[in-house]
This record gives structure tokens, sequence and C-alpha cells, in this order.
């Protein structure tokens, strides 16, 4: 049973790994939270909406909120006394929490950011310096996941392959069976990157892919490019945080960003960028942004770029009292969910006479459930209108992935009836979750079975598409 420490409790003290435990507002509660209180905590909800899509945005409960509007209004009532006296101490609290939380060497490790899309830039934009200065060679290999997060991939196109890097992805299989099948396909693209004698200056992998979401064997890929001579390593780790264990000293990667608004309980917008202080270029990565702390170190850089809301950053400490009013705090949350996310995926996927896109192993708080082929999503374009239908129509919010890619002597996946399975939803498992909004997505989906619908009936007419 998880419980709060009193106010005087060690500022280093752990919690079921969940770092230290910050200053309340008032005294920590001493019972673990109800599913009525959840219930509140989450009560700002659209409650029309069946919102099992977690993973896209995240979650922050009410009191993490109410803490939050709190350092806006003291920012708003005196900027400056904010900015010089309260800014950097509660930066650092924070920093300090999320050290503890990931098992960092040391607090000067962890800059603290808006997303880990500003985590992969400044990552990238190094690498781009290093091949417009020289240090790199022209023709040098960068390696990505095929499946890496959008706006990363076109990062690593805006900065390094721009600057003269190669840019090897790796063809990752989907569904995916099994931990082999991906480290196989890595071991394949790591060989293609090195050939004719390239230099493998970084290598980008997802600790958990976002569409379609598998879990990453990370720490397996990382040791394969230390023995295959890859100079740095970036993890973009944008969903682990609370779905997943995270020990980036065990991890051993150059670089590690995870979001902390998408399932650790923050506002929008917060992440952090855990860089090892043991690498040598670490004191040459700059933020993006740059402003008065150019040159003091990337924490301090993150930590004042100019007039912002900051207000997100500082209460981390207080989205760690969060998740310790539930049982074994942040590791029974991460339990439960995927329990649940698996349970609702299996139910789906017996409705639908389809299957789950990974095995539970390769899931966290997210899955992958095949959709019926006869619903004939064949593009992006298919599956997001369906989406979009599906949110209108009836106020049910899941991704949908289109799958096309075939993998060489992988075949596509096929439903009960023998064909193809082109789309899949991904469902996510949060604490606010309730058994009944699976069971909507479920029956809008059998509902648009049953009466021969296909994505086709939502396509643009020809005509349409010449007026636009």
């Amino acid at each position: 049973m998880a419980s709060i420490p009193p106010d005087d409790a060690p500022e280093n003290g752990h919690r079921n790994g969940n770092g230290p435990s910050p200053p309340a507002a008032k005294r920590p509660r001493a019972a673990l939270i109800s599913a009525a209180e959840i219930r509140t905590e989450f009560a700002h909800h659209d409650a029309a909406v069946a919102r099992v899509n977690n993973g896209s945005f995240g979650s922050c409960p009410a009191t993490v909120l109410d803490a939050q509007a709190r350092l806006q209004r003291l920012f708003l009532a005196q900027p400056d006394a904010f900015y010089f006296d309260s800014l950097q101490p509660g930066l650092a609290r924070s920093r300090a929490a999320v050290a503890a939380l990931v098992n960092a060497g040391d607090v000067s490790e962890i800059s603290l950011v808006d997303n880990a899309t500003t985590a992969a830039a400044i990552v990238l934009q190094h690498a781009a310096w290093s091949f417009a200065e020289g240090h790199f060679a022209r023709g040098d290999a960068v390696l990505m996941l095929h499946y890496a997060y959008g706006a990363v991939k076109k990062s690593i196109h805006a900065y390094v392959a721009r600057a003269g890097a190669t840019v090897v992805e790796v063809p990752l299989p989907f569904p995916v069976a099994s931990p082999d099948a991906i480290i196989s396909e890595f071991h394949g693209a790591l060989a293609l990157a090195k050939a004719g004698g390239r230099r493998v200056r970084l290598a980008v992998i997802d600790h958990i892919t976002s569409m379609p979401s598998v879990i990453i064997p990370v720490k397996e890929l990382v040791a394969i490019c230390r023995q295959e001579g890859v100079d740095k390593v970036f993890v973009d780790a944008a969903h682990s945080i609370g779905q997943v264990p995270v020990d980036v000293r065990d991890i051993g990667a150059d670089f590690y960003t995870s979001n902390l608004h998408k399932w650790f309980f923050c506002p929008p917008a917060v992440a952090f960028l855990h860089t090892r202080k043991d690498v040598p270029m670490a004191s040459q990565l700059h933020h993006p942004v740059v402003s008065h702390e150019y040159g003091n170190g990337l924490p301090m850089e993150s930590g004042w770029i100019g007039t912002r809301d900051y207000s997100a950053q500082i209460v981390v400490p207080e989205a760690i009292t969060f998740v310790n009013w539930f049982e074994g705090g942040i590791e029974g949350i991460r339990t439960r969910n995927h329990e649940k996310v698996i349970e609702m995926g299996k139910m789906l996927a017996d409705a639908w006479g389809t299957f789950l896109g990974s095995p539970p192993e390769l899931c966290g708080s997210m899955v992958m459930v095949g959709m019926p082929s006869c619903l004939g999503i064949e593009s992006d374009d298919d599956a997001l209108r369906v989406r979009t239908m599906l949110r209108n129509d009836f106020k049910v919010e899941v991704p949908i992935y289109y799958n096309t890619r075939r993998v060489e002597a992988q075949e596509m996946a096929r439903d009960k009836n023998g064909d193809p399975v082109t789309g899949y939803v991904r469902i996510s498992h949060q604490v606010y979750n309730v058994k009944e909004e699976y069971e909507r997505l479920r029956d809008a989906v059998n509902k648009l079975v049953a009466e021969r619908f296909t994505s086709s009936k939502l396509r643009p007419s020809e005509k349409q598409e010449t007026l636009a």
C-alpha cells in the first residue's frame, strides 16, 4: 500500500521509485485515492466522450491543475519576483524529482524542456553543427526506426540530412511477434548504415513507438550500438515515463528524453532530456531558443528562454504526490493500466474477429487492435476520416493507424474471414478510464460493419476535390 510521507520527510527521500517528496500546499492525505475521488480529479474531461486516447495528450488531475493555477497567479501578481526569486528554485526542485525518478547519476544531467520534440531538436542541432563544422564527414550515417515519431523524422531530415548525413531507416515488422524480430531488423539496418566504411554518428531509437505502438527492446539495441561502434545513441522515449520502468543508467544511452504530460499527470507542456555528464559533447548542447543563459549549460539555458509560462515544469513534484495516492505509486498505476488495456484490447479483438498488433510483453498502457478489414481503410487519409467520424458521430476518441508496409517474407495479418487487416485502433488505458468507454468503441465499429460501411464513403468526390 502506497502512503505519503509527512511534510518533514527528507527532500531527497524516495517513495516507490518516484523521486523526492515535494512540499505540499496542504497536509498530504493518509489514505489511498477512491474511485469517487478519481472521478472528481478528472471531472473536467468531457463526460460525453469515450476518451480512450490518453497517449496523444495525456491527462492532468485537478489537484495538479490547481497547483499550476496558483503558480500562474503568482507570476501575474509580481512577475519580477517570480522570475528572480521563485523560478529557478522551482525548476531545480522539479529537476531533482526527475533525476530520482529515472535514476540519473546527477541532477546536472537533467534539463526540463517543453516536449520530446524539443529535446530531439537539441540533440539533432548539435549533430548538424558537427557535420557543418567538419567533425563528421559528409555521408556519415544517422540511423532511425521507420516508425520514429513523424516530427522527429522530419527533424532528422531538417537538421542532419540537410547538413550532409546519410539517413538509414530500420524497417520494423508490424504486427510484431517478438523482440527478436525487432533486433534482427536493427542488425540488418545497422550493417547497411556501415556499408562502404561509413561511420554511424547517431542512432535515434524509440523506447515506445507512437503509431503503431510497440515497446522496443531499447537496452538491447543500445548495447548493439556500443558493440558496433555507433558514436552516440539518442532514445526518444516520449511515452515511457508512467508506462514502463525507466532507469537511464541501466539503459545506457547518451541522451534520453520523455514527456511528463503524457503518462505522468503533468500539465502540457513538460518533458526532460537526460544527458550523461561523462559524454564530452554534453557541454556543447544548446537550446534551440537562444536566450540570456546561452553558454551556461543546457539545464540553465532550458530554464530561461524568455517570457513564457513555466508553471507546467514547476509542478512535477505535485504530480509525484498525486501518483502516490494510488496503491503502489506509479508502478502500481502502470501495472493496472497494462492489465486493463490488454483486457480491453482482447475484448475488442474478439468482437471484431481480429487480433492484437503485438504480444502483451511489447505493450505498455497502449495496445494496437486490428479493425475489421471490411471497413476498407486504404490510406492514412481514410484512417483520419474514420477517426473523425468516430469522434463526431459516436463521441469516441481513438487514433487509427493505416498499415500497408510489407516486411520481406512477412504477409499482411488477416482477420477471421481471411482478409488482410489494414486498419488498427490504438487504445490507451489511464486511471480515469472505464469499461463502458471501450464497449462504446466496440459497438460503434460493429454498427459500421452491420451497415456495410466502407471508408470510401467518406472520401471526397472528384468534383469536390476539384473545387477545393
